[in-house]
């Protein structure tokens, strides 16, 4: 039994490791490429799953104009994310912009909900799905102490 632990904690020491190392870079390169994408497809237009959802939640201006300029920011996030000297400018952007994201759970819950609140509908879950967004950009931003303008953060 005493070689069959060590061996686990051989493993484990050695995944562990290797999350440390790649972890961070990971959520970096996935949280960029996801606002980058999904960004990028408001920019388009109505090419966007979301475009629908963004429009009605914000109905008070034209859907041909907030629409991509939404896509604009949400791609500056993204790209910001890919870089890490620019990671506050990115948890900056994503705090101003992550609250709007939740306004259809408010305003449009017919459209969020089939039965509330368990019951999410695809948008629903598409919204909710931020939680986990705004859990990596605190896990990203906990590793900016000591960052220095112009340095990149210690991976």
């Amino acid at each position: 039994m005493g070689k069959l632990n060590e061996l686990v904690q051989r493993y484990d020491s050695v995944v562990i490791h290797l999350m440390e190392r790649i972890g961070l870079p990971f959520l970096r390169f996935a949280i960029g490429a996801v606002f980058i994408w999904f960004g990028a497809l408001k920019t388009i237009g109505e090419l966007s799953p979301a475009y629908d959802l963004v429009a009605a939640t914000v109905y008070w201006l034209t859907p041909e104009i907030i629409v991509p300029l939404l896509g604009l920011w949400e791609v500056a996030i993204g790209l910001a994310f890919l870089f890490p000297p620019l990671t506050r400018i990115a948890i900056l952007l994503l705090a101003l912009q992550m609250p709007g994201t939740f306004l259809p759970l408010v305003l449009l819950p017919e459209v969020c909900f089939t039965i509330f609140p368990f019951g999410l509908t695809l948008e629903g879950q598409y919204i909710v799905k931020n939680l986990v967004i705004i859990g990596s950009a605190l896990v990203i931003g906990s590793r900016v102490q000591g960052m220095k303008m112009g340095k990149s953060v210690p991976q």
